[in-house]
């Protein structure tokens, strides 16, 4: 198969693994900065052109956009979509996913346990807000922040509400806030659920280092192994699920009450293969061998 992977570089890690694992399956593998590409939008021709080249006659793209490039990088996996060509994740699954209120949302429907959280634009009523989530200490998060990055963990009333101001300061208009309980058994550390085509393929837990609350890697946090329970693969797999994904990164926290979903991520590092000796992107090419030459499946999230 003739095999696009999307991603800002090749020295990336988990791009060389999925490029190397492909190569030695017998795969014509290309790795595509998306950032550079181009859309030409004409009628009933879409195309995707990169240095000046009109990318076709591939048959699946495995796309890893960053997060800070979700709009634009979304929008040349939607013009693959448009020529026909097989996905791992959706244009509008990774939207969605990036979006923490909307798989918040989704994951609550679903019926996926979540930790309590109510979602502002504004500073209005701050203490009603915290309340809702059952007081202080309260995580506060920005909608659209990743890599731990945008999250506070406020210990008083008072640091809440200079959090909040904070974040609503960043934009004059207002600034699209998550305030969520705080999960004081899971303080520190989550677990990382890598979930590929209904099935789990590794878990590694993180723990956090010099007493901070955020356990991702990429704050610092140490990774280890960890067996799942049964009722944390269901919810691992039932969260991807919930979001569209078939690809997904599920981060939840062990707590009183089971499992609690915090994020579900469309672009999932590969450092767990490290962590726990499991070989995650030979899952991966493995999933676009058996699917991409079946019809692309239908969208049914509806949200």
């Amino acid at each position: 198969m003739k095999i696009a992977i999307l991603s800002k570089g090749p020295g990336n890690y988990s791009t060389k693994r999925l490029k190397q694992v492909a190569v030695d399956r017998g795969h014509d593998v290309r790795v595509i900065n998306y950032i550079k590409c181009y859309a030409k939008i004409a009628q009933n021709r879409p195309v995707v052109s990169y240095k000046g080249e009109d990318l076709v006659g591939f048959d699946a793209i495995i796309p890893r956009i960053a997060s800070s490039y979700t709009r634009y990088g979304s929008a040349v996996v939607r013009q693959f979509e448009m020529q026909g060509v097989y996905t791992t994740a959706s244009s509008i699954a990774i939207v969605r996913s990036r979006d923490k209120l909307r798989t918040m949302q989704l994951l609550a429907r679903a019926g996926v346990g979540i930790p309590k959280t109510v979602f502002s634009r504004g500073i209005v009523d701050a203490e009603d807000l915290i309340e809702e989530v059952g007081g202080v200490p309260v995580i506060i998060k920005l909608a659209r922040g990743t890599h731990g990055r945008g999250v506070v963990l406020a210990e008083t009333k008072k640091a809440a509400k200079s959090a909040l101001q904070g974040f609503y300061l960043m934009d004059e208009e207002g600034t699209n806030i998550l305030l969520q309980e705080y999960i004081e058994e899971s303080a520190g550390q989550d677990i990382r659920v890598f979930v590929v085509g209904g099935k789990v393929v590794a878990s590694m837990k993180r723990q956090s280092l010099n007493d901070d609350f955020r356990s991702n890697i990429h704050q610092g946090g140490e990774g280890s192994p960890i067996k799942l329970t049964d009722e944390e693969r269901k919810v691992a797999v039932k969260a991807a699920k919930a979001v569209g994904l078939s690809i997904a990164g599920v981060d939840m926290m062990r707590s009183s009450r089971g499992p609690l979903v915090v994020e579900v991520n469309p672009s999932p590092g590969f450092a767990i293969e490290q962590v726990t000796e499991r070989n995650v992107a030979e899952k991966i090419i493995e999933y676009v061998e058996v699917n991409a030459k079946a019809r692309q499946r239908k969208d049914r999230v509806g949200a």
